[in-house]
């Protein structure tokens, strides 16, 4: 039996879905994969001229793999969180080498593929193959939380009840459910907003149980709000912008100069070496990952 807010939410997505270019009939499960990693915790509009591009130099995942990780990195330019760069590489890598070129259709051989983890998994697997799967990411638990379980904010981390709320939702037909997957996160992202949800525009607000009892204000633990001037994220986009202009190894020197405080641009620096988004080519000279092995 159909869940009752499933015919609602997709009726209205058919007439108020935005036109992006992965969802697109003929977008390739690759289109599908790129922008899923790169619309995590980044907005649409800063995403589009990225995807684009991207997808210009590499059109496959072995477009991808062939070109060294730094080339990720680097093209990746100023969209944020630069280790989904990395970790995009390695799953295209995985897809040239374990799966010939192909994106797989399967969702445990998704999940198996390094930098996927459940959300990017069920999200390729019900938006490029049009699968049942629970897609989970923040506007459809924020939906969710409110129709169903009348809280304004769902938990900080996913818990087993919301999955099981998730899947309880989810039409029965594959090709449905992929539907409702993409309509209820659209309804997220354009209606059911995080800090003003726009009530009257809602297609589910008669059976939205978070409305019905007076929209009682959250009561859960301080939600944690993002900072980024003067943080170590700061440090390590400034870090990361010198090397990428550079187009060569780049001496510690230019590098100093970009952050007056010394310790916080140590610490920000060794965390780029730690994490694999920068190689120190020798003493005090350093670059974009390559791939190949550092000279001692």
């Amino acid at each position: 039996m159909p869940h009752a807010l499933n015919d609602p939410v997709i009726a209205w997505y058919a007439e108020h879905a935005r036109d992006l270019p992965w969802r697109t009939p003929d977008a390739s499960a690759w289109a599908v994969m790129v922008s899923e990693f790169m619309l995590q915790q980044t907005p649409v509009s800063r995403v589009l001229p990225m995807y684009e591009a991207w997808l210009t130099r590499w059109p496959t995942p072995t477009a991808l793999a062939d070109d060294e990780p730094g080339e990720a990195v680097r093209a990746w330019g100023r969209l944020g969180y630069p280790r989904r760069a990395l970790r995009l590489h390695g799953a295209a890598t995985a897809i040239r080498d374990r799966h010939k070129g192909e994106v797989p259709d399967d969702h445990e051989k998704l999940l198996a593929l390094p930098g996927v983890g459940e959300y990017t998994a069920a999200a390729v697997a019900s938006f490029a193959f049009r699968q049942r799967h629970a897609v989970l990411d923040t506007n459809v638990r924020r939906v969710l939380a409110r129709t169903v379980d009348g809280t304004e904010y769902p938990p900080q981390s996913t818990t087993a009840a919301e999955r099981r709320t998730a899947t309880d939702a989810m039409p029965l037909a594959d090709e449905t459910a992929a539907t409702w997957a993409v309509a209820v996160m659209e309804l997220g992202a354009l209606v059911c907003t995080a800090r003003t949800p726009r009530c009257a525009d809602c297609p589910v607000a008669a059976m939205c149980a978070w409305r019905l009892a007076g929209k009682p204000a959250y009561a859960g633990p301080p939600r944690r709000g993002q900072t980024y001037a003067g943080t170590d994220r700061q440090v390590r986009g400034k870090l990361l912008a010198v090397l990428r202009e550079a187009h060569g190894p780049v001496p510690r020197a230019r590098l100093d100069a970009v952050w007056d405080e010394p310790v916080q641009r140590a610490r920000a620096l060794d965390g780029l070496v730690a994490d694999g988004l920068v190689e120190p080519v020798a003493d005090g000279v350093y670059r974009l990952p390559t791939g190949a092995p550092v000279s001692s």
